[in-house]
């Protein structure tokens, strides 16, 4: 049985979500401020952390960049009251694999929590080493590494999930929709450059000081990786 942690300071909020998920066939456990929850996720077996972002004592934020250098394949949702643009960026780019905005519809939350436990899989059923080039870009799906030539990159766990869907689809044009629907997990919002913003933090990763360039625009269209 999955077990999945909430950690959420509105009782009656956690409450429900917990009742909610037990009669879908789901373990729960409940913590209601960030301190004790983040030790619960960092030293507890949990395979799903839902995770809000306004909590005492330790914000949600803080959780979930904790969380996520310990344990990089943890599947996390967050939720929130806030709507901002910004606040979903930086959730999302602390490495949340989801994001809800609170009030939301619990069949919702059900259908993502099975999302996400459907790509933990996939990612957990390829263990085996897989490496991907181009150029001299080497990315290590494995162990999370990134080098051109002999010089190791460091990114965030958001980049480099950008950048192992477009290597992995390398020499295809791939559109904001599809970045932002397989990336993010977003349902695509025009307004948001939440793609863009992203796309220019892993040029100036990969690209600004190396040679060739191999992240490029496809103006309409959208965005390609491949030595031109």
């Amino acid at each position: 049985m999955k077990k999945i942690l909430i950690i959420e300071d509105d009782r009656r909020i956690a409450q429900n979500i917990s009742r909610g998920l037990q009669e879908e066939g789901y373990a729960t456990e409940v913590v209601y401020e960030g301190f004790n929850g983040r030790q619960m996720a960092l030293q507890s077996s949990v395979d799903l952390l839902i995770l809000d972002i306004n909590l005492p004592g330790l914000s949600g934020f803080e959780v979930c960049r904790s969380v996520r250098m310990e344990k990089p394949q943890l599947p996390i949702i967050m939720l929130t009251a806030l709507g901002e643009i910004e606040d979903k960026v930086e959730g999302l780019g602390l490495g949340a694999d989801d994001y809800l905005v609170k009030p939301f519809d619990f069949r919702e939350l059900v259908a993502r929590v099975a999302t996400c436990f459907r790509r933990s899989a996939f990612i957990n059923d390829a263990i085996a080493e897989d490496i991907c080039q181009v150029a001299n870009l080497t990315v290590n799906l494995t162990l999370k590494e990134v080098r051109r030539d002999s010089t190791l990159i460091d990114l965030t766990a958001r980049e480099f999930a950008l950048l192992e869907y477009l290597i992995r689809n390398k020499g295809r044009v791939l559109s904001k929709l599809d970045i932002a629907e397989t990336v993010w997990n977003l349902n695509f919002d025009p307004g948001t450059n939440v793609v863009e913003v992203y796309v220019n933090y892993l040029r100036k990763k990969i690209d600004r000081d190396f040679e060739p360039k191999l992240i490029h625009t496809r103006p309409g269209m959208g965005y390609v990786l491949k030595e031109e």
